[in-house]
C-alpha cells in the first residue's frame, strides 16, 4: 500500500497483520483523489478521517495539500500502525491522533473543526447499522463541519448509502465490492453578523 500521489508519491504505508483493517486499496484511493482535486476541495482544507485504520486517506490528502488531518481510530493494531506511517512521513505537526470511538471522540472533534472534508471508511456492517450515519449525523449537529464540507463515505456495493441528517447524497462510485458515497453538506449554518 503507497501514497498514490502528491508531495509523499509512491512512499510505503504499513498496514496491522490480519483482516480487522481493511485499507481502501490504492486504485479507489487514486480516483478519490482524482475526483476530490478536480473538485477542488483538497488544497489548504481541514481534513477529519474517521475509522482512519491505517491513515491512508488523511495521509493521502496531506500529500496532495491538505493543510491538517484529524485521524479517529479505537482499534490498537490500527493505532500502532498509524502512528509508524505519520512519523515516516514526518507529518506529526499537520496530523492529529485521536486514539478512541468517533463517538467518545465527538466532543473533541468539534473542538478541531470545522473540517471541509471528511473521509469515513467504517468498517462495512457498521453501515448497514445505522451507527455511521448516526455518528456523521450528530458530527454534523455538532458544528464539526464547515457549511461546505464534502463526506465521502465507503460502504459495500450491495448496501444503499444511507441517509445523513444535515447532508445531502450527492452521487457514488463504484469500485467493485466498494463504493464511494458522496455528500455535501445540505444545511447553512448562520455564521456571525456581517457589518
Amino acid at each position: 500500500m503507497r501514497i498514490t500521489g502528491g508531495t509523499y508519491r509512491s512512499r510505503a504505508l504499513r498496514a496491522p497483520a490480519g483482516h480487522a483493517t481493511r485499507p481502501t486499496s490504492d486504485r479507489v484511493r487514486e480516483a478519490l483523489f482524482g475526483i476530490l482535486s478536480s473538485a477542488g476541495v483538497i488544497e489548504g482544507s481541514r481534513v477529519l478521517d474517521l475509522y482512519a485504520g491505517t491513515g491512508a486517506l488523511a495521509l493521502e490528502a496531506l500529500s496532495r495539500g491538505a493543510a491538517q488531518a484529524v485521524l479517529v481510530e479505537s482499534a490498537r493494531p490500527a493505532i500502532a500502525a498509524l502512528r509508524e506511517n505519520i512519523a515516516a512521513l514526518g507529518v506529526e505537526d499537520r496530523a492529529r491522533l485521536l486514539t478512541s470511538s468517533v463517538d467518545v471522540a465527538a466532543p473533541r472533534i468539534v473542538r478541531e473543526g470545522p473540517f471541509g472534508l471528511v473521509l469515513a471508511d467504517p468498517p462495512w456492517p457498521l453501515v448497514d447499522t445505522g451507527e455511521v450515519a448516526r455518528s456523521l449525523s450528530a458530527l454534523v449537529r455538532a458544528g464539526a463541519l464547515a457549511h461546505d464540507a464534502w463526506v465521502v463515505l465507503e460502504h459495500a456495493s450491495r448496501s444503499t448509502p444511507p441517509a445523513i441528517e444535515g447532508l445531502a447524497h450527492r452521487q457514488g462510485r463504484r469500485y467493485g465490492d466498494a463504493t464511494l458515497a458522496f455528500y455535501k453538506t445540505a444545511i447553512l449554518r448562520p455564521g456571525p453578523p456581517r457589518d
